[in-house]
């Protein structure tokens, strides 16, 4: 039995290969071909050698009836094509060949809209591969030695040039730097580093070449475990099983036993075959797929691209939305927001504001690029567009503000800030640290004096002039203008906001209050955000993660259902995620959540009128009232019924949301539109 079984087996695997081949592109000419035929059938002549519904018999029918086969023979799968198979066996049996190629037409064609829906490609996660880290650069004898990342042994000595990734895990022995942490923790700023600090493998050096001890080497390390997280994620998320599929077992015995007792009753096997025939599910195939793609259809507009066929349909149970911060409920890019002075000092802030843009205007650090795009974008302003009477003639000024001037020097202090001469003065721009070791009078006054905006979580730049502190710019992630009113628009639909971000708790509670999010979860690393989606799962709250970063690949992966950034997130993240929001605003997410709890109702509509349409027809076929020809005729009937129906899903619109709107830039928005109001020395809010 063992061998027959297992001769059998490379048969079937050659016949499935033989069905898939040609794709869609065979499946829509088949289709097309089989129609045609049918129609020749209806109208044809009783003189034609053949019937041309075995056109459609043989191309739209073969496939079922092997497929069926297949099924049975290895794993005894009972689908609704057993039924279908059943029912054309019989039907030809009886010489009703328009009836079982109407039947085989219809069946493929839900099928097909299934496979366009459904089978969408994912692109998968293959570009992880790419994260894999440089050779490593290491030290011994004060020789540098470059060997494969894998090579690295935990001890080693490694030396990480300026822009180059770290191999492994590790402590910074010598040097100062800044490093780019987006990988692990999504957050845009890098982190400056000093001897004793942790760096981490995937996280790239900015400027300052430094020296480390390998401490985590090859899978250990925190890239290998965020790659494994990744992979493994997707194998708890419970994949959804076709309606019709779950219910084709109760449909066959149900249809069987109607069948036999008719004909057992009756002694007319026509009525048992028009029994069969009525109780295929076309109509409970459709209504699933045309659903779904109608639906997809409508967020298409919106610029939602559903990469997964049935991400609407577990969308539809989601009752926890996870966002990210940075990069999804905000820009994921520093913007001015307050400069102010302390008392004494020599300049006012138009002219710290000035100096300091100056002394950065040299920066390759992002902080100083924004303090520099900050004040170009106020020099730009129109006074025109300004919203107040205060804040144009502040245009007015800014307009009319003079050009940065050039350093004559420059210094850049890694991990701590920069140093120049501008205008014949010496302008110090960093951090506290860095303000301490050059010796500034009145540094501590001036860090008391930025607490207030550090403890909103904004990074703030001091400042000196002269070796005299001076004052301080204060910079911000900001909130996208559609932040609010979409997680509004999403709580109006009994679903839960969560914020989990990897910034600290201050800046985190900061935005979270600025969208209304409640429930907030700061310090996250990609595992912690895959540990908080999989703990909300677990207590019965389907989760959506929103998120555009590598780091949030995992839970995005993990959760019921992963929304990506499209235009802004990592490839990665929109690899692993089966929505992206391809004009990287989230205002679509209420309309996007509201039509998938539509799509739903109208799929069960569709299958409550299918499935009733079919148990009336039955009623109908028992009494003798309906042929196998005329039944077809009625259930197909039913079919177009539910594609109808669905197809109103296209123009659909939730009246409670926010529509889609174009997103304003960050350079437009927060930039040059609030800086001018919070340049004010009393502004207190970030």
């Amino acid at each position: 039995m063992k061998e027959t079984m297992a001769m059998r087996a490379p048969l079937l695997e050659r016949l499935e290969e033989l069905l898939d081949r040609g794709g869609t592109k065979k499946d829509v000419a088949l289709l097309a071909v089989s129609a045609v035929a049918l129609g020749f059938s209806f109208f044809a002549p009783e003189t034609l050698p053949f019937n041309p519904a075995w056109i459609a018999i043989v191309l739209c029918g073969a496939p079922i009836i092997l497929g069926a086969v297949i099924g049975l023979v290895t794993e005894f799968d009972i689908k609704a094509d057993v039924l279908v198979s059943l029912a054309l066996i019989a039907a030809v049996a009886i010489g009703e060949d328009f009836a079982a190629g109407e039947v085989a037409l219809i069946m493929q064609l839900g099928a097909l809209l299934e496979d366009l829906t459904v089978a969408k490609a994912r692109a998968g996660i293959e570009r992880l591969g790419h994260l894999s880290p440089p050779p490593a650069r290491i030290v011994r004898d004060g020789v540098e030695t470059v060997v494969a990342a894998e090579d690295v042994q935990v001890g080693d000595v490694l030396r990480v040039l300026p822009g180059e990734t770290v191999a492994v895990d590790g402590t910074v022995l010598e040097g100062r730097t800044s490093i780019d942490e987006s990988v692990m923790t999504g957050e845009s700023l890098p982190v400056d580093k000093a001897p004793g600090d942790e760096v981490k493998s995937g996280t790239v050096n900015q400027f300052g070449a430094f020296d480390m001890r390998a401490q985590r080497v090859g899978e250990d390390s925190s890239l290998a475990r965020m790659i494994e997280l990744v992979q493994s994620a997707d194998a708890g998320k419970a994949k959804i099983v076709r309606l019709a599929d779950r219910w084709a077992t109760w449909i066959v015995v149900i249809a069987l036993t109607a069948a036999a007792g008719t004909w057992l009753v009756t002694g007319e096997i026509i009525r048992a075959v028009t029994i069969l025939v009525v109780f295929c599910p076309c109509a409970l195939v459709l209504a699933t797929p045309t659903a779904i793609m109608a639906a997809i259809g409508n967020v298409t507009k919106l610029g939602v691209l559903v990469r997964e066929g049935d991400a609407l349909e577990r969308l539809a149970k989601v009752r926890k939305v996870a966002f990210d911060k940075t990069g999804t409920l905000t820009y994921g890019r520093p913007e001015v927001v307050a400069v102010g002075t302390i008392e004494g000092s020599k300049v006012d802030e138009e002219q710290l504001y000035s100096l300091v843009a100056s002394a950065e205007s040299m920066s390759e650090h992002p902080l100083g690029k924004a303090v520099v795009r900050g004040w170009e974008q106020r020099a730009a302003a129109a006074p025109g567009e300004a919203a107040t009477a205060e804040a144009s003639a502040a245009a007015d000024a800014a307009s009319a503000a003079p050009a940065l001037a050039r350093p004559s020097s420059f210094d850049m202090v890694p991990g701590g800030g920069v140093r120049a001469s501008v205008a014949g003065g010496d302008v110090a721009a960093g951090n506290r640290e860095m303000l301490a070791e050059l010796g500034v009078d009145g540094a501590d006054a001036l860090q008391a004096a930025a607490l207030p905006f550090a403890e909103q979580g904004c990074t703030v730049v001091l400042a000196a002039l002269d070796g005299q502190a001076a004052g301080f710019i204060a910079l911000a992630d900001t909130v996208r203008p559609t932040a609010e009113a979409a997680v509004r628009g999403i709580r109006t639909l009994g679903v839960e906001p969560v914020l989990l971000t990897g910034d600290h708790a201050q800046a985190a509670r900061h935005i979270a209050a600025q969208a209304g999010i409640v429930e907030v979860e700061a310090d996250c690393l990609p595992q912690n955000k895959l540990a908080a989606v999989e703990r909300l799962e677990r207590e019965g709250a389907p989760v959506c993660m929103v998120g555009d970063g590598i780091n949030d690949a995992p839970a995005l992966k993990r959760a019921s259902v992963g929304i990506a950034m499209g235009g802004a997130g990592s490839d990665i993240a929109v690899d692993a995620a089966d929505i992206a929001l391809v004009r990287d605003d989230i205002a679509a997410l209420p309309h996007l959540l509201a039509i998938s709890q539509r799509m739903m109702t109208t799929i069960k509509l569709n299958m409550g009128f299918s499935l009733g349409l079919n148990f009336v027809a039955i009623a109908l076929a028992m009494t003798g009232i309906l042929n196998p020809v005329v039944g077809a005729l009625v259930h197909n009937a039913g079919s177009v019924i539910v594609i109808v129906n669905s197809a109103l899903l296209l123009k659909w619109k939730h009246r409670g949301g926010s529509e889609a709107s174009g997103d304003a830039s960050p350079a437009s928005a927060p930039g040059a539109a609030t800086a001018l109001r919070d340049l004010e020395p009393d502004a207190e809010a970030a």
